[in-house]
């Protein structure tokens, strides 16, 4: 009996992550967009800064290319949770719902299914990395462990919020509030150093993005504030308390 439960709930987790990655397939304009982004941030805001800019002795666009690839886990990440609100609002989730599988299992397979949408646009974006000279290939596994786990932590934030929310504007509102200070407040545009205001630097240290977009930079451009292994167990611990608190959120939704 024990058995069957274990291979039904992962057939139930398996499920519901196809569904979310066949969704992503048919939607070549989202894939398009969450491409495009990214590279306009890259050429136009980084050439236009880099003009007049370096860091490190390093190319401003070289250096900001970790953080627009953190930008692009943190935008695909937590604006996955507007499924959960389209999905009610269509019944699709409540078709859901009565499977005879856990709440745990759907919540597993829907953040699966985002992490792997934002993982495959990552590597996307890795395939122009040749493009910035200052960039360490073999270094790529290493930030791409970094950003799949990042990605865990803000798809699980997502579903929280959408779990919480049955309109598309209360979502995206309340989103929107959290989305860019930890955007702007990670470092991903400018240096984390003693030129930064304290209480600036007290709020960057306090936003675990921040490690996320550390750890990448330490591993492609070898500029880094704190040890790898500092920057993994905080986002990890992030993902872990993350995983938890929408797991929870999301079984108590009605």
């Amino acid at each position: 009996m024990g058995e069957k439960r274990i291979r039904r709930e992962l057939m139930g987790v398996y499920a519901v992550w196809w569904r979310e990655f066949k969704v992503f397939q048919r939607e070549k304009s989202r894939i398009v967009s969450s491409i495009v982004q990214p590279l306009m941030w890259l050429f136009l805001f980084g050439s236009g800064v880099g003009a007049s800019v370096s860091v490190s002795n390093i190319n401003y666009q070289d250096y900001i290319y970790p953080g627009i690839l953190a930008m692009m886990v943190l935008f695909g990440s937590v604006f996955f949770g507007l499924y959960i609100v389209w999905d009610r609002k269509l019944d699709v989730l409540k078709a859901i719902l009565v499977a005879p599988v856990s709440r745990l299992s759907i919540f597993m397979g829907k953040v699966l299914g985002g992490c792997t949408d934002v993982t495959l646009q990552i590597v996307i974006l890795f395939c122009f990395a040749f493009l910035f000279p200052s960039v360490n290939p073999w270094g790529i596994p290493q930030a791409l462990l970094l950003l799949f786990i990042t990605s865990i932590a803000l798809v699980s934030m997502g579903l929280a919020l959408g779990s919480l929310f049955e309109s598309l504007e209360g979502f995206q509102l309340i989103s929107s509030f959290l989305i860019f200070p930890l955007f702007f407040l990670s470092g991903a545009l400018f240096p984390v150093d003693d030129k930064l205001p304290g209480w600036l630097t007290g709020l960057v240290k306090l936003n675990p993005l921040t490690y996320t977009v550390d750890g990448v930079r330490g591993a492609l451009l070898h500029v880094n504030i704190f040890p790898f292994y500092v920057d993994l167990i905080v986002v990890t611990f992030f993902a872990a308390v993350m995983f938890v608190l929408g797991s929870i959120l999301f079984s108590r939704m009605k």
